[in-house]
């Protein structure tokens, strides 16, 4: 088996190469932005699989086998996802739930899928992950382009007349959903005032705003994270000027509205239909109540990534990565908080729903289901 060892970044200690022993143990790395301005997505994705292992551990296990958790950290950025992957395969883990980012996830996959790990992420949508066909890189999520595909009529029909920007944050998830919305929409024969792409991270996008006001933007589409959305949109009020903003799944955090405040009001953001309402998430509901947690945005989608590999593993009668990712694929479906899910040959979900949310009061709900 071939490893390739990252030793330089900055932030993966050398100790953390060694072996851990996880022979009676089957090991899942949740690997995610546990640190970083992403950091709340990372803490669902932790929670949610923490949750999920302590649910199949207590009914006995996978074929007598615990559940262990191994999170990592790759704080959403591509060199470090790379590092993580690496400390994976070096620990011998053959299972990963994660990683989050698509900029993350897709480079971190060949990793993965060179060394026979089984990787499903429960949030990375760029169609890129799954386009290339590793076998053992699966998701549990739907892709941008069937995301954007349920977003850009809906956008079409109910702004009708309105001058729509759309903006992102030069990212493999934020450019590459943003582009499949400007083509549903051009295709729908609606033209964009401005495609504009920001540089993340920043404290002061009044520029673009200011250039957003200037082009008359009734309605920004954006594509990017939570972080960039919020501050566009406190500092757009700053202005006088309130567009009517949407976004997709990042949105999915209440950190969202600590960033906006109350700029954030009526902001609307597609995200798969909520598993909350799930009967199925019934269960996991009362868990995470007992803890005092909410269990939003990714955190219930992670819980199935964990009962996936549970149940592809029960069905293998084997926990080969290939022989899972086999039976995961096998075209029948398997039982997840979510529902019941199917996978298609390259390891995407079949017919994935979707809701748009909106914020109000620093809530989000939906207002179509």
């Amino acid at each position: 088996m071939r490893k390739i060892l990252i030793l330089s970044l900055a932030g993966v200690a050398l100790s953390a190469f060694a072996t851990p022993s996880f022979a009676d143990d089957l090991a899942i790395a949740v690997a995610g932005p546990m640190t970083g301005p992403l950091a709340s997505i990372g803490d669902q994705m932790k929670r949610g699989a923490e949750a999920a292992a302590a649910a199949v551990n207590q009914a006995g296990g996978v074929a007598g086998r615990k559940i262990k958790i191994v999170v990592q950290d790759d704080a959403c950025d591509p060199k470090q996802a790379v590092a993580v992957a690496n400390l994976v395969v070096g620990q011998q883990i053959k299972f990963v739930d994660g990683h989050a980012c698509s900029g993350s996830s897709i480079p971190a996959s060949e990793v993965y899928a060179e060394n026979n790990v089984l990787m499903m992420s429960p949030a990375s949508s760029n169609p890129t992950l799954t386009e290339k066909g590793h076998a053992t890189i699966l998701r549990l999520y739907p892709r941008d382009d069937a995301q954007g595909a349920f977003a850009a009529p809906w956008i079409a029909e109910h702004f009708k007349g309105k001058k729509i920007a759309i903006v992102h944050d030069k990212s493999a998830y934020g450019k590459g959903l943003a582009t499949v919305v400007k083509d549903k929409l051009n295709a729908a024969g609606v033209k964009e005032v401005l495609f504009e792409g920001l540089n993340p991270g920043e404290k002061d996008y009044s520029a673009i705003v200011s250039k957003l006001k200037e082009a008359g933007a009734d309605f920004i589409y954006f594509g990017g994270y939570h972080p960039e959305a919020g501050l566009i949109l406190r500092q757009a009020a700053d202005q006088n000027y309130k567009p009517q903003l949407m976004s997709a799944d990042a949105l999915a955090t209440s950190e969202f509205w600590q960033i906006s405040g109350p700029a954030g009001e009526g902001a609307l953001f597609t995200f798969p239909s909520d598993p909350r309402r799930s009967p199925a998430a019934a269960q996991a509901l009362e868990q995470f109540k007992a803890q005092g947690f909410n269990p939003e945005g990714f955190t219930l989608i992670s819980y199935g990534v964990v009962q996936a590999i549970a149940d592809g593993v029960r069905k293998a009668g084997s926990d080969d990565p290939k022989a899972v990712a086999k039976a995961l694929k096998s075209g029948e479906p398997f039982e997840t908080v979510l529902g019941a899910i199917t996978l298609d040959a390259k390891g995407d979900m079949k017919n994935p729903r979707f809701d748009i949310n909106v914020w109000k009061d620093g809530k989000y709900a939906a207002i179509v289901k």
